[in-house]
């Protein structure tokens, strides 16, 4: 059966008209039709959560793009760190203590 043809006899049960004399008349079983009609009222239900895009998630994106290019230059600058204390034994700087191979 064609999504137009589900749609039409979902709406019919929406409009009141009875499950067993609807799935009668298509040939299609109860079961078929009340599964239709689940179907159809969470599609319906999920279009309503949506919304539009607005200013807002242009700004969320490009924050999003900034961190990740923070975090990314975070752990470079990191094992850079980690490299340059390996060579010389933790002298040139304090050593934080959660670094490994370094005496605080």
């Amino acid at each position: 059966m064609t999504a137009w043809r589900k749609r039409d006899a979902v709406l019919r049960l929406l409009r009141g008209e009875p499950l067993e004399i609807v799935a009668r008349e298509l040939a299609v079983t109860a079961a078929d039709l009340s599964g239709w009609r689940d179907a159809f009222l969470d599609a319906g239900s999920a279009s309503l959560k949506s919304r539009a895009r607005d200013d807002r998630d242009e700004t969320i994106d490009r924050l999003r793009t900034k961190v990740g290019e923070l975090t990314m230059d975070t752990e470079l600058l990191h094992a850079k760190i980690e490299r340059l204390e390996a060579g010389r034994g933790c002298v040139a700087r304090a050593c934080a203590p959660r670094r490994s191979g370094c005496a605080a």
